[in-house]
């Protein structure tokens, strides 16, 4: 089988790397925005604009002086980028004049063996393309003009890499996407199937761990590591095989309170973890021990457990936490202070690791292993029903106050929606008479009824409760 050749999108800040790379994969993927440097790690997705099989990957800008001390980070990851690639863009800006930076950045490529691609992007215009002689002296002979914006050129971009990725062999595939379609939005939910890759949302707030984690995993500097808070801006998704199966790591970027959100970026930033939580299939909620639970922590989880994800809580930096004391009681001190403050995931299993010193990462796949064994296990509808009834006769429902009735439920079953995820979560469906009375306190009694019978492992107890006429 022929491997997927990589094509990677190189330039200095703020050319339109990440708007073109969103138009190529068709999804939002990449956070655009006016301000240099958004970009940091190596974004990876399947290009959709070919006609053949490629992998295309979005970098941070290469010659940027950034306020937060990133540029150097930035560059080795465009370095790595460019080195592992069979195929490169190289994108200016068609309104700008030839910067410095483009010379250099053009001299560097030459230096290589791997063809270049000139994407002279922001030609929103015919107009722009007579700017074509300012770009000679960069020495590429293959160019093309786009808008990224509004979509122009993308056509004759397609054109040109199916002519690059046929010479080196790629394997063809069915085109999935018009060249001049603009980008969908992120879909809420995609199909899957038995081979389908397992999505784990790498969640946290900033600076817990997340791409520390994911390095550590992969065991390779795939993403950039930093002190310095916030440095992951978008959820990136790696792929991944470990023993045969495969996975996609989407790293996000730390979640911070809205309070203290103070750029339109970090927003964004945010709004894609929160998508990254939705989409995914299992929610890895990374813990800086060191530090304790925090509130956002918990705001989190609560976010985790609205969505009704199935969790493994990773609790972090155990190398930091109480290091003089015997190994047990700093275990036994840890899954008690996670007890405590996430009790509301109290279904995901803790994993104890340290990403820095690569420990305890197999800890992660068998809970998850453990998570997907129990996402199989229901009760038959039988078993079901006479579990639910001996709890309320053992624990009737008391008189709701304003509508002076008490609940009744006449029947209960279970379902199960799989085609969306690869690690379904069960519902329980109650039909009862009347699903205002299903107090809160009531439904948590019936979960943990259920919790007591069933091993659910880190997957949430849903319950969907539906009012029911019935003629007694």
């Amino acid at each position: 089988m022929p491997s997927v050749p990589t094509i990677a999108i190189v330039g200095r800040p703020n050319v339109g790397k990440s708007a073109l790379f969103n138009r190529m994969v068709g999804r939002r993927i990449a956070i655009v925005h006016d301000q240099p440097g958004v970009t940091r790690d190596r974004l990876c997705a399947p290009a959709r604009i070919t006609d053949y099989e490629a992998l295309l990957v979005d970098t941070g800008g290469i010659g940027a002086t950034l306020d937060d001390g990133f540029a150097g980070a930035v560059a080795r990851e465009a370095d790595i980028a460019v080195n592992a690639a069979d195929l490169i863009l190289f994108v200016c800006d068609c309104r700008d004049h030839l910067t410095p930076v483009d010379r250099a950045i053009a001299a560097d490529l030459h230096k290589g063996n791997v063809p270049v691609l000139l994407v002279l992007n922001k030609a929103d215009t015919e107009k722009q393309e007579l700017n074509v002689g300012e770009f000679a002296p960069l020495g590429f002979r293959d160019m093309v003009f786009t808008s990224a914006e509004h979509g122009r050129g993308f056509a004759l971009l397609a054109k040109k890499l199916n002519e690059a990725l046929k010479s080196l062999g790629a394997a063809p595939k069915q085109a999935e996407l018009a060249a001049d379609a603009a980008p969908e939005e992120e879909p809420e939910a995609e199909l899957v199937s038995a081979d389908s890759p397992i999505r784990m949302a790498i969640v946290g707030r900033p600076n817990a761990g997340k791409s520390s984690l994911i390095n550590a995993i992969l065991q390779d500097e795939r993403t950039i590591v930093s002190d310095v808070a916030g440095t992951t801006r978008d959820a990136i998704d790696v792929p991944y095989e470990r023993g045969g199966k495969r996975y996609v790591l989407i790293d996000t970027a730390g979640m911070r309170p809205r309070s203290k959100r103070d750029t339109s970026v970090e927003v964004f930033s945010a709004m894609r973890s929160e998508k990254a939580i939705r989409r995914s299939d299992i929610c890895l909620l990374v813990i800086d021990i060191a530090a304790g639970v925090t509130q956002q922590d918990r705001r989190i989880g609560s976010i985790i457990a609205k969505e009704c994800k199935p969790c493994i809580i990773v609790v972090n930096k155990f190398d930091l936490y109480c290091p003089d004391s015997p190994l047990s009681a700093r275990k036994e001190a840890v899954k008690e202070h996670i007890k405590e403050n996430l009790f509301f995931l109290d279904y995901a299993p803790v994993a104890i690791v340290s990403a820095k010193e690569g420990r305890g990462m197999d800890h992660i796949f068998k809970a998850l292993e453990r998570v997907r064994a129990s996402a199989c296990n229901m009760p038959g509808t039988g078993e079901l029903n006479r579990l639910l009834q001996r709890a309320m006769e053992m624990n009737p429902p008391g008189q709701h106050r304003v509508l002076r009735k008490r609940l009744k439920l006449y029947y209960a079953t279970t379902a199960v929606n799989d085609k969306y995820t690869t690690i379904p979560v069960p519902t329980y469906v109650l039909f009862v008479n009347d699903k205002r009375l299903l107090a809160d306190s009531y439904a948590q009694y019936l979960r943990n009824t259920i919790r007591s019978r069933v091993d659910a492992t880190g997957v949430p107890i849903v319950l969907s409760p539906r009012s029911r006429v019935r003629n007694d």
